[in-house]
Order: structure tokens, then C-alpha cells, then sequence
């Protein structure tokens, strides 16, 4: 019987598969990872810093092109901010304006008037200025009042902007306090009506630089940038003490953490046409 001469034919196929640890897949991988510990870092970072930083990241993210002012996209088409808008540093966003502070917002201030009241008392010189400090809530906000004194000076030598050092920690322990919160703040100073004044000196410039002198310290002290919005002077033009303008306790200056809902009221806003505007062109003319 003749043998099968036939031989068996043996295919070899080879499979084909990546370069084992030259493979690209690893490498999207690792940069998925690393843009998402990038961003987790980056909103960490962003959570612990003031209203007027977090609100100036927001602006260029919303608006790169045009960062001074107000974008309506993201980065991408039809994306918004992921950042929540705080109230502007330096220019107002406009929000919807109920005409009534939050009562989430009324309860931050009243814990912030609470937090001040417990690091005050703690001072040494509390005993002295107890009846010379008043907190209190009104229509505007938190409104903080340091009166003088009838016997001796509580907060600026007579007749002068000097603040006294034994009381400055007090404006300190208000401004750390102060500076935690996004609302902004208008300083106001008062004095008496017997104040004559010297010659180009009057209650006028004395209101006004006591208020300036109160910003300066407060603003080296824990109020955060552009916090303050307003700084007044009124002279003797409203006593505290309504029956007697004459009275020690009407030299105060006053702190007013203005609701968010009520700084709109404040804004200057054109209300008109230039009234100057026939002046201005009859003169050219003549």
C-alpha cells in the first residue's frame, strides 16, 4: 500500500496587537488624571480666597477677550461661569434687586455682630468703652457705632483725627470680623455742635478725616480690598442725641455693612440729559 505523500500544510498567523508598554492608551489615561487633579487643585485654591479674587477669576473665565467687562459665554460656546458671582470688587454687576435683604443674608450679619460683641468684650478696655459701642440692625444693614465719652476721650483726641491706641484694637477686631463678609461698608463720622473749629478747619473736615482715619486702619486690618465703597462726613448735621447737639455722645463714627439689596440704592446713576449741554454749544458758537 503506498504511502500519503501528502504533507500537512501548517498556517502561522500572527496577531496583531499594540507595543505593549509603547501603547499611546496609558498616556490619554494619564492626562485625563492629571486635568482633573489640576482643576481639583484649582477650585480648592479658589475656595479660600476673598470675593474680589474669586470675582475676577470668574470675569476672565467668562469673558477671556474682554476681561474688564462683563462676558455672557465661558470658554466654551454657551458655557457659564462654574463659579458662583460674588459682589464686585471696584464695579457693581447688577443682581435682581427684591428691595429685601435674604433673611440667609439678615443672619450672616447678625452672627458677624455676635462674633464682634464676644472678641470685644474680651478686651481689657471693654469695662471703659462698653457704653460707647451699639450694634444694631436697620433698613441698610448692620449698622456699628463708637460714640466719645462725656468724661474723657474713647476713640480720638478731642478735636482731632488722631485715633487713640488703647481703642484701635477695637476698629482691628471689627475689620477682621468685617472682612470675612461680601458686603461692602460706608464709614460715617459725626461730630457735636460745639465744636467751633480753627479757621479752615471746621466739624466738616474734623467728620470727614475721623471716618478717613477709621478706613485706613480697617483696611490694614482685615477689610479686603475696595470693601469700604463710601467714606462721609457730616459734620454736626445729625446728633444722635436729638435734644442736645452739644452732647459728647454725638462725636461718633459709624459703620454700615450695607445689604446687598440696598447697594443698588447707593450706586450714582445718570437720571438725564446733560443740563449744560445748550450752555456748552451757545458758547461755541459765540
Amino acid at each position: 500500500m503506498a504511502e500519503n505523500s501528502e504533507q500537512p500544510i501548517i498556517k502561522k498567523i500572527i496577531k496583531k496587537g499594540g507595543d505593549g508598554h509603547h501603547g499611546g492608551a496609558w498616556k490619554v489615561a494619564f492626562a485625563d488624571f492629571m486635568t482633573a487633579m489640576m482643576a481639583f487643585f484649582l477650585v480648592m485654591w479658589l475656595v479660600g480666597q476673598k470675593p474680589d479674587v474669586r470675582e475676577s477669576v470668574a470675569g476672565f473665565f467668562q469673558d477671556p477677550g474682554k476681561f474688564s467687562s462683563d462676558g455672557k459665554e465661558g470658554v466654551l460656546k454657551g458655557s457659564a461661569s462654574p463659579i458662583k458671582k460674588q459682589n464686585p470688587v471696584g464695579s457693581m454687576i447688577k443682581k435682581k434687586n427684591t428691595g429685601e435683604a435674604s433673611t440667609k443674608e439678615k443672619k450672616e450679619l447678625e452672627i458677624a455682630a455676635k462674633n464682634i460683641a464676644e472678641q470685644v468684650k474680651k478686651q481689657s478696655i471693654f469695662s471703659k468703652l462698653k457704653d460707647n459701642i451699639k450694634i444694631e440692625m436697620t433698613s441698610e444693614g448692620l449698622r456699628i457705632i463708637l460714640n466719645e465719652s462725656e468724661d474723657s476721650p474713647a476713640f480720638f483726641e478731642p478735636g482731632s483725627a488722631k485715633l487713640l491706641d488703647k481703642s484701635a484694637k477695637i476698629l482691628m477686631i471689627i475689620a477682621e470680623e468685617l472682612g470675612k463678609l461680601e458686603n461692602h461698608i460706608v464709614i460715617e463720622g459725626h461730630t457735636d455742635a460745639s465744636y467751633g473749629g480753627r479757621k479752615r478747619y471746621s466739624n466738616w473736615e474734623l467728620s470727614a478725616d475721623r471716618a478717613n482715619a477709621a478706613r485706613q486702619l480697617m483696611e490694614v486690618s482685615g477689610l479686603y480690598k475696595r470693601q469700604v465703597r463710601e467714606v462721609r462726613g457730616f459734620a454736626d448735621r445729625f446728633p444722635m442725641i436729638t435734644d442736645n447737639p452739644n452732647d459728647d455722645r454725638n462725636r461718633r463714627i459709624s459703620l454700615v455693612v450695607l445689604f446687598l439689596s440696598q447697594e443698588s440704592k447707593q450706586n450714582q446713576v445718570k437720571v438725564g440729559d446733560d443740563l449744560m449741554h445748550d450752555a456748552k454749544h451757545s458758547s461755541n458758537r459765540g
